[in-house]
């Protein structure tokens, strides 16, 4: 229930010098045995990941073996993970796939909304367009359970359903990385209405250690799950886009942390050289309070380098502005917030 999950209060928005807004967090970090190394409020209530699951649920195409029968790349399975911008080069390489697959765009059941890049927004308007499914930010995983469909046979109608084929290796792809069954109220619609999970803090970071290290799951899901995390730190910008922490997290680190972030707060890395899952949940489901909670949770467990900290200040302290476009205040972690 949502009055069982807290969080420490960790993110602070201050006008001028005084904190106006206060952003409660819960996190957790831990291996792949579930032993856990960083916590900060509730880790044992179910909340769901929401794009965070893009991963895994990219691993269950994969594991069918989508890449090899449509030809999809690195940039293509990198997009199957994304909340992309909906940028000229994300819409581009989703319409590639489509096409391979032999679907349309109206086989995309994931509805249309103007790309979240707000340059591309303005540019689609200028040339008099409207926006597409193409530019919806889940359009990529959307276009690769169609592609599961087309290769085990199922048919792209009613794709959406926890019923259907490929949904049913989805879900099950998911509950083993984490170590769940979902039923129940712990399986939902997402907002691109495809099913949605709700784990742990604990499993979901266990679930992202899984990712980091390859370990505590059969072969094939291993080989599928490398490959995902291979595409991702090779091919950031497709994970997201211009100005994104995603993307900006894997660049500064060399592909050394391989992160997607959820809506309503949701934020999951996994960090390979550790061999380590994180996953982090702004309480009252903020997007800006993730990232800065997010670089102090890595700095805390010392999975960034000082260069990238700097490559990534951006993120760690957000300006506020006023309608003028002049900075007025900041929206920054609290210092020490994990030892609370």
């Amino acid at each position: 229930m949502f009055w069982e999950l807290a969080g420490v209060p960790a993110v602070a928005v201050r006008r001028g010098a005084r904190v106006e807004s206060v952003h409660h967090v819960a996190a957790c970090a831990a291996d792949v045995d579930g032993e856990v190394v960083l916590k900060a409020g509730t880790i044992e209530t179910p909340v769901f990941l929401r794009s965070s699951a893009k991963p895994f649920i990219a691993a269950a195409s994969v594991r069918a073996g989508v890449l090899e029968r449509f030809g999809f790349g690195e940039r293509e399975l990198a997009v199957m993970c994304a909340s992309h911008n909906g940028e000229p080069g994300h819409v581009e390489v989703v319409a590639s796939m489509l096409e391979r697959i032999g679907a349309s765009v109206d086989d995309l059941a994931c509805g249309a909304h103007p790309p979240s890049y707000e340059p591309a927004a303005a540019a689609l308007a200028a040339r008099g367009e409207r926006p597409t499914q193409l530019h919806n930010n889940c359009s990529g995983k959307h276009a690769g359970i169609l592609a599961l469909a087309k290769t085990i046979g199922a048919p792209f109608a009613g794709y959406l359903e926890a019923s259907h084929p490929a949904e049913r290796l989805i879900i099950a792809m998911c509950e083993r990385v984490s170590d769940d069954v979902f039923e129940g109220d712990r399986l939902a619609v997402d907002g691109c209405g495809i099913p949605v999970y709700a784990t742990t803090l604990r499993k979901a970071a266990v679930s992202f250690a899984r990712l980091a290290t390859l370990h505590g799951v059969d072969d094939e899901d291993a080989i599928a799950l490398a490959r995902v995390s291979s595409a991702m730190a090779s091919e950031p910008w497709y994970v997201a886009g211009t100005g994104r922490f995603d993307t900006d997290l894997m660049r500064a680190t060399g592909g050394r942390i391989v992160s997607k972030a959820g809506a309503e707060g949701f934020h999951c890395d996994a960090i390979l050289d550790a061999g380590l899952g994180l996953a982090l949940k702004v309480i009252d489901g903020s997007r800006r309070a993730a990232p800065p909670a997010t670089l102090e949770a890595l700095d805390a467990l010392h999975a960034l380098e000082p260069k990238a900290r700097d490559m990534l200040r951006q993120h760690a302290v957000v300006p506020v502005k006023n309608v003028a476009g002049h900075v007025v205040g900041e929206v920054a972690a609290l210092e020490g917030w994990l030892h609370t």
